[in-house]
C-alpha cells in the first residue's frame, strides 16, 4: 500500500472512456480491499447523473448512490455536485457528521481543472483520501494550481491520452475541418459598401432611442444584437448543401450548431424554418439552458432515428453531451478559449459503428467554422484562460482592506491636512473597520470552510484587534480570511457592486488615479438612472442628493465622507435599477461568403515533446533568472553573439530537453533570444519604463492610460508583443480601433516602433 500514490491526474481525450477508466480502478481498488467507499464529484448535475447510470451498468454491486436526488440513501460509491457536497459536509444526524473525514477512500473528481482548486479546495482538505483527478482539458492549458493539487510538475500529469493518441489508435475519429469566410463577420457591415435599397433599409432602423444612425457596425456585434437574414442563411444553406448525409444520403446527420447568445439561436431555428419549412419546425430545435423541456429534447436528439437532427445550443451542449451520431459541427461563434475550442470539438469525435449502414462505420466528421476560430487556434495555439474572479463578498472585503491601508498612510503621513479632516478619516476607517469586524465576527468556527482557519477567525473576532493593523494582519485577512462564509444576512449583488464602486472612488482619491473620472460618471449614470424612478417613495425621498450627484458641482472637491454619506443613502436603492438590454437588430443585407479552406487542426496531428520542453524550459529558466543572459533577457538589455551563444549551452546542459527541441525552438520563435523572453518576460518596473518613454510627454486620458497599463501587463508576461495584437481583445475591448481609436496615427506608430525596439533587443 505504501508504493500507491495517494494523488493522481490523468488527462485523457474528451470521448476516450474518463468514467469507464475510474470504473475500472474503482473495482481494482476495491477488490485489492484499498477502498470501500468512493466519492465521485462533477459540476454538473447532468454529469452527475451520466456517471451513475454509468456506474450502475458496469459496477452495479457498487450501490450507486446519487446525492443529488437520494441524500438518504447508502452505497458504495456515491456521486455529487462540488456544491452539493460543500453543504453535506456540514449536515449533522444525532449530533454526529454524516461525513466524517474519514468516510470515503477514493475522490474522483471529473473534470479536474483550476475552479476545482480555487472553488473547491476545502472539500479535498476536509476528507483525508486517495485522491483522482480526470480531464480532457488539453495538458498545457490545466492550472498550475491544479497540478499543485496533485502534488505534480506543472505541465506533466500522472498520465495523459492526448486527442491525437485516441485518433491514431482508433478509439476516436478525426475531424475535417473546414473554413468558410463570411464577410460581416470579419469585416463587420459599412454603410457605404451597401446597395442603395439597403441604405433606405438602414436609415429607417431605430438604431437608439436617441435617434443615432451609425457609419458602420463592427464585426463583433454580428450575431450579437444585430442579426441579419441573408448571412444566416448563407450559412444555412451551406451546411445543408455541405453538411454529412445519413439515411443514404438524403437527411443531413446529427448537426450541433453553437451561437452566440439565445436570441441569435431562435433567429437561426427561425430562418431555418422559414428557408425549410417543409420539415415542419422540428428539425432544428433551440436547445438552451432556457429551453422548456431541454432534457426531453437532448433525450431524443440522442436518438439517431428522432428529430430534432440540429441541435441549436448556446453553452448548453458544449460539453457533456456524449451523441456518438453527430457528424457535423457548427461555429456561429467566436471562440477564444482553447480549452472551451476543444472541449466543442470533442462534441463530434466519438465512434459510431453502422451509422451509413452495416458495415459503415462513422470514420470523420466536419467542422464547419464561420467565425475565424481555425484560423485563430492555428496562430495562438498558446491562449491564456482568464483567471477566476473573486466573489463580490471576497472583493468587497479586500477593497474595505485597501481603504483601511490608504487611510492609515493618510494619517500617519499627512501632517497638513485640518484637524477636521483628520477626524473624518479616523470616523471613516473606524465605520469600515467596524463592518470588516463583524463580518469575521459571524463566520461560524464550526462550518468545514472556516474551521481549518479557527485560529485566525478567532483572532480578528477581537474588536481591539482592528485598531491597528500590521502588514502581517492585512496579508492574512486579504489571503486567507476574505471569503470565508458568514453567517450575516446576504445582501443583493447589486448592492455589493455599488459598495465596491463607491470605494473604488474612495481610492482612487487617496491615490490620486486617473481611474476616478469613469468611475465617477458610472455614479452619475446611475444617478440618471434612479431619478427616472422618482414616483417610488424610497427613491423620491433621495431625490436632491440623486439629482445633486450628476451635476459637476457636486464633484468637484468631493471628499471621502460625502461618498461614505452617498453610499449609505443610495446602495439599496441601486437595486431598482434594471440592466440595461440592447434591443436586437434585424436586418437583411446581402453579405458574401467566400470560398471554402480545408484546415489541418493540431489536435490531431502527431504528438510530440515540444510542448514538455516548453514547459520544463520555462520552469528552468524561471528558477536561474539571475543568471547573466537571462537577467538581460528581463531587464530589456541588448544581446550578444556571446549572450546567445551561453544561452544555448546553460539550456543543451540543463537536461530539459534534447538538441532538437532547441533547434525548434530558435526556428520558430526567430531566434533563441526571442523563444526565452517569451517564457520568462519582462521585469514589471522594466515594461514601465519602456512605456513611460511613450506616456511622458503625453497628458493620456484614462482610457489611454487603461491601454498602456494593458501593454505592461502583456510585456510583463510574454516578453514581446506583435503590434497586430493591439488590434485585439483585450485592447479592443477599451475601443473597437484599437489604438488608432484613442491615438494619433504618429503616437500609434511611435507605440509600434516602441514594441519593435523591445523585441530587437532580444536578437543579437
Amino acid at each position: 500500500e505504501t508504493d500507491l500514490d495517494r494523488k493522481a491526474l490523468i488527462v485523457m481525450a474528451t470521448g476516450a472512456g474518463k468514467t469507464r477508466t475510474a470504473i475500472a480502478l474503482v473495482e481494482m481498488l476495491m477488490r485489492c480491499n484499498w477502498v470501500k467507499r468512493v466519492l465521485f464529484l462533477a459540476d454538473r448535475v447532468a454529469l452527475v447523473n451520466q456517471a451513475i447510470n454509468v456506474f450502475k451498468k458496469h459496477l452495479p454491486d457498487a450501490a450507486p448512490v446519487n446525492l443529488v436526488t437520494e441524500k438518504d440513501s447508502e452505497g458504495r460509491v456515491f456521486a455529487s455536485t462540488y456544491p452539493t457536497m460543500m453543504g453535506l459536509i456540514d449536515e449533522t444526524r444525532e449530533g454526529q457528521r454524516r461525513f466524517g473525514v474519514g468516510h470515503f477512500d477514493l475522490i474522483i473528481i471529473d473534470e479536474a481543472h483550476r475552479s476545482v482548486f480555487e472553488k473547491y479546495r476545502t472539500i479535498f482538505n476536509y476528507f483525508d483520501s486517495l485522491l483522482l483527478g480526470l480531464t480532457a482539458t488539453p495538458k498545457d492549458e490545466i492550472d498550475r494550481n491544479t497540478y499543485g493539487l496533485f502534488d505534480l510538475e506543472n505541465g506533466v500529469p500522472t498520465d495523459a491520452y492526448q486527442l491525437e493518441d485516441a485518433v491514431n489508435d482508433g478509439f476516436l475519429v478525426p475531424s475535417k475541418a473546414v473554413l468558410v469566410p463570411l464577410k460581416f463577420q470579419r469585416e463587420g457591415i459599412n454603410y457605404d459598401e451597401l446597395s442603395l435599397e439597403e441604405r433606405e433599409e438602414w436609415d429607417t432602423i431605430e438604431w437608439d432611442e436617441d435617434g443615432n444612425t451609425p457609419e458602420r457596425v463592427e464585426a463583433a456585434a454580428v450575431n450579437n444584437w444585430l442579426f441579419n437574414k441573408d448571412t444566416v442563411d448563407k450559412v444555412l444553406e451551406h451546411l445543408m448543401t455541405r453538411g454529412m448525409k445519413v439515411a443514404g444520403g438524403d437527411r443531413l446527420g446529427k448537426t450541433i450548431i453553437f451561437a452566440k447568445n439565445q436570441d441569435h439561436a431562435e433567429f437561426i431555428a427561425e430562418r431555418f424554418n422559414s428557408n425549410y419549412p417543409h420539415f415542419k419546425g422540428t428539425f432544428a430545435r433551440v436547445i438552451t439552458f432556457k429551453t422548456a423541456y431541454a432534457q426531453t429534447l437532448i433525450d431524443n436528439f440522442s436518438n439517431k432515428d428522432k428529430e430534432p437532427h440540429i441541435a441549436i445550443s448556446v453553452d448548453m451542449l458544449d460539453t457533456g453531451i456524449d451523441v456518438p451520431e453527430v457528424v457535423n459541427l457548427v461555429l456561429f461563434k467566436l471562440v477564444r478559449s482553447k480549452t472551451k475550442f476543444w472541449q466543442m470539438v470533442g462534441r463530434g469525435t466519438r465512434r459510431c459503428p453502422d451509422l451509413f449502414g452495416l458495415g459503415q462505420d462513422k470514420q470523420f466528421f466536419y467542422l464547419f467554422d464561420y467565425c475565424q476560430n481555425l484560423e485563430f487556434f492555428q496562430h495562438n495555439p498558446e491562449t491564456i484562460e482568464a483567471p477566476i474572479g473573486k466573489s463580490l463578498t471576497k472583493k468587497l472585503f479586500t477593497t474595505r482592506l485597501e481603504l483601511i491601508t490608504e487611510l492609515d498612510k493618510k494619517l500617519v503621513e499627512d501632517d497638513n491636512s485640518t484637524i477636521e479632516t483628520q477626524t473624518a478619516d479616523g470616523e471613516l476607517r473606524q465605520q469600515v473597520a467596524n463592518l470588516l469586524h463583524t463580518e469575521v465576527s459571524a463566520m461560524n468556527s464550526e462550518n468545514f470552510i472556516v474551521r481549518p482557519l479557527r485560529r485566525l477567525v478567532e483572532k480578528y473576532a477581537e474588536k481591539e484587534k482592528w485598531l491597528s493593523l500590521s502588514s502581517e494582519d492585512l496579508s492574512e485577512l486579504s489571503q486567507q480570511v476574505a471569503g470565508l462564509p458568514s453567517q450575516l444576512e446576504p445582501e443583493a449583488e447589486e448592492t455589493k457592486r455599488f459598495d465596491i464602486l463607491l470605494l473604488k472612488l474612495q481610492l482612487a482619491i487617496l491615490r490620486s488615479d486617473p481611474a476616478f473620472e469613469r468611475l465617477k460618471e458610472q455614479v452619475k449614470s446611475l444617478a440618471q438612472v434612479l431619478e427616472e424612478k422618482s414616483a417610488i417613495p424610497l427613491v423620491k425621498e433621495q431625490l436632491p442628493l440623486i439629482q445633486d450627484v450628476q451635476t459637476d458641482e457636486w464633484w468637484q472637491d468631493v471628499t471621502l465622507p460625502m461618498l461614505e454619506v452617498l453610499r449609505k443613502r443610495l446602495r439599496e436603492l441601486v437595486r431598482l435599477v434594471e440592466k440595461p438590454k440592447r434591443q436586437p437588430i434585424y436586418t437583411d443585407f446581402e453579405d458574401e461568403m467566400g470560398d471554402e479552406i480545408t484546415v489541418e487542426l493540431p489536435g490531431f496531428t502527431s504528438s510530440d515533446n515540444f510542448e514538455k520542453f516548453r514547459v520544463k524550459a520555462r520552469a528552468f529558466l524561471r528558477e536561474h533568472q539571475d543568471h547573466v543572459v537571462i537577467f538581460k533577457l528581463r531587464t530589456n538589455k541588448q544581446l550578444t553573439s556571446s549572450d546567445l551563444s551561453e544561452l544555448e549551452r546553460i539550456l543543451a546542459e540543463s537536461g530539459v530537453g534534447e538538441m532538437e527541441d532547441l533547434v525548434r525552438a530558435k526556428e520558430e520563435s526567430f531566434g533563441l533570444g526571442l523563444f526565452v523572453r517569451s517564457l520568462v518576460g519582462l521585469e514589471r518596473e522594466v515594461a514601465l519604463q519602456e512605456l513611460g518613454q511613450f506616456s511622458s510627454d503625453k497628458n493620456l486620458n484614462s482610457n489611454q492610460i487603461e491601454f498602456v497599463n494593458l501593454i505592461v501587463d502583456y510585456l510583463t508576461e510574454h516578453g514581446v508583443m506583435d503590434a497586430i495584437l493591439l488590434y485585439e481583445s483585450p485592447f479592443t475591448d477599451i475601443t473597437p480601433q484599437g489604438p488608432d481609436g484613442l491615438f494619433t496615427s504618429s503616437q500609434v506608430d511611435e507605440l509600434i516602433d516602441l514594441l519593435e525596439e523591445v523585441k530587437e533587443r532580444a536578437v543579437a
